[in-house]
Parts: C-alpha cells; structure tokens; sequence
C-alpha cells in the first residue's frame, strides 16, 4: 500500500508539473535598463519571441530605455516598454518617446500605466489620458497592455476600496472596443492563486474579457520579496509571505512562485475559458534565477543557460 500511495503521488507531480509547463507557455518578463546591463545575450536566457517589458523607473533617461529597448529588439524579442503617465510632462515629450522607439527599435507594443509616482512631472496623470492622446492609434501601435490590481491598489483608492480601479477597468474595456489595437491586462504580482482567481472571475462577471497576463513575482529572496510587496502596495497575499518568514526552516530558503502557480494552471485546465491567458513575470530575485527557474519548470530556452 505505501508503495501504491507513492506512485500515486509521483503521478500526481507529474500531472501538476505538466498543467504548470502549459500555463508558463508564452509567458513574458520584465527588465529594466540596469538590469539588462547584467545579461550578456538574452537569447541565452529566453525562449525565441518572448516579449520583454522595459521598465521605466522615475530618473531613467530616455536615452536608455531606448538603447535597451534596441538592443533586446535586436537579439529577436518583441519589446513592450513601459509608458508611466505621471513622469511624462506632455503630450510633445509622449509622441517623442514614441517616435524614438518606433525609430530606433522598432517598438509597436506598449505596457501603459500610471507609475508608482506621487507628483506627476505634468499634464498626465493616468494611462486614460495617454491613450486618449491618440498617439498611440496615430503611430499604428499594434498592442496596448494596461495594469490590473487583483488586491487593490491604494494609490488609487486610498481608502482601500475598488471603485476606482473598478471604473477604471471598465473604461479601458470600452477603448477596447473601439480601438483596433489588441490589449491586455498586465497585472501586479501576488502570491495566493485563490484570490486571483476570484478577482478574475469577478472581472469577466462585470463584463470586461480583456485576457489577463497575471503578473508573477520570480524566485527571491524572502526578504526581497517582502520589501518589494510592500513598496509596490500588494495587499492581503503578503500575509504568505510573513508567513514563511515565521517558520524559521522556510526562512533562508528562496522563494518559488511553484504553489500560486501549480494552483492557477490546475483552475486553467479545469476551466480552459479561464481569463488568464499568460504569465507575466517579475524577475525580483534576478532575471537569471527566473529564467532558469522558469526552463526547469517547463519554459524552454533556445540555447543553454549561463550560471546564474
């Protein structure tokens, strides 16, 4: 009998890890232009195609997301960088960037957002009003993502509600509508797949069938993880990650996204219309740990993976 229960368990990982492969297809990642420094060829590191986000953080000149932004392009990725309104003065700044990616890397996607910025430098202060600029439709973008918050996000609600990340949401399906760009929601990470998946639902209930790139924090550090949780706002799953930091076995102990995602892609095989299309990874820990973590469990790379 021990015997059978343990090949019953062995079968089980496998099924798990197979559901796990399937969902990480596809999948995406972000770098931003100090990090991308640290990586000698991303081909090393990434399955042919893979669509890389460019962060821009408050400070980085635009001379180097764009420099990034090229040199990612060139070694035959689809590149998405980060529009954050409230570091863009205007809309002449706004169709400069974008000029400057279209020309010198060849840019057609963009991941478009507010930014984590309290004083914005200008006239924008939200994604909506960059998308109704119309620059984007005018250089003929070919896709736009919007950030999402399954846990809510204080900066817009700051009385801890949903409303205005609710409403939000619901305009941006509407541009949707009547933009022929594809779009998607880019989400933030969050560690617990139950909540996830009833904030999900909760959006194709509210009529909004926007694919959902849920957002993926890679393996870290505890302590990284949990000052990156708190800084981006990510809200009632940071009680997993304390969690772990009280068991003192756990502690020194990396964390892997293997739990939150062995239980969204066993709901996405359960229920194939599930709204999660892809994942969206945060590489927290080091964009090579996450790659190699994401080839060993299932994302194929196209050529060896350096140490990491």
């Amino acid at each position: 009998m021990a015997l059978l229960n343990f090949k019953r368990r062995d079968s089980a990982k496998r099924t798990a890890g197979a559901e796990v492969e399937a969902f990480l297809k596809g999948y995406s990642i972000e770098v931003m232009p100090r990090t991308a420094e640290k990586v000698d060829d991303f081909r090393d590191l990434l399955p042919a195609g893979t669509r890389v986000y460019v962060a821009h953080i408050e400070g980085t000149p635009i001379e180097d997301m764009v420099r990034t932004a090229a040199r990612i392009a060139g070694e035959g990725f689809d590149v998405m960088p980060h529009f954050p309104a409230r570091i863009i003065p205007d809309a002449g700044t706004l169709a400069d960037w974008i000029a400057r990616y279209q020309g010198e890397a060849g840019v057609e996607q963009a991941l478009l957002l507010a930014g984590g910025v309290a004083t914005p430098a200008g006239d924008f202060h939200s994604s909506m009003q960059l998308m109704e600029t119309g620059l984007f439709d005018k250089a003929g973008f070919k896709r736009l993502h919007v950030a999402g918050h399954p846990e809510g996000n204080k900066d817009i609600d700051p009385d801890g509600s949903t409303k205005n990340v609710a409403e939000a949401i619901q305009w941006k399906q509407k541009f949707s509508e009547r933009t022929d760009a594809d779009m998607a929601i880019a989400t933030q990470f969050a560690f617990e797949h139950g909540p996830i998946i009833s904030w999900a639902n909760g959006l194709k209930a509210a009529g909004i069938d926007l694919p959902v790139h849920i957002g993926i924090a890679g393996p870290a550090k505890l302590q990284t993880l949990i000052k990156f949780a708190i800084a981006c706002g990510v809200g009632p799953s940071l009680k997993v990650l304390q969690k772990r930091a009280m068991d003192v076995t756990k502690l020194l102990l990396p964390y892997e996204p293997t739990e939150v995602l062995s239980g969204l892609a066993a709901h996405k095989v359960a229920n194939p219309d599930f709204n999660i299309e892809q994942v969206h990874f945060f590489p927290l820990g080091g964009i090579k740990s996450n790659a190699t973590w994401a080839i060993e469990n299932g994302g194929a790379s196209s050529r060896p993976v350096n140490a990491s």
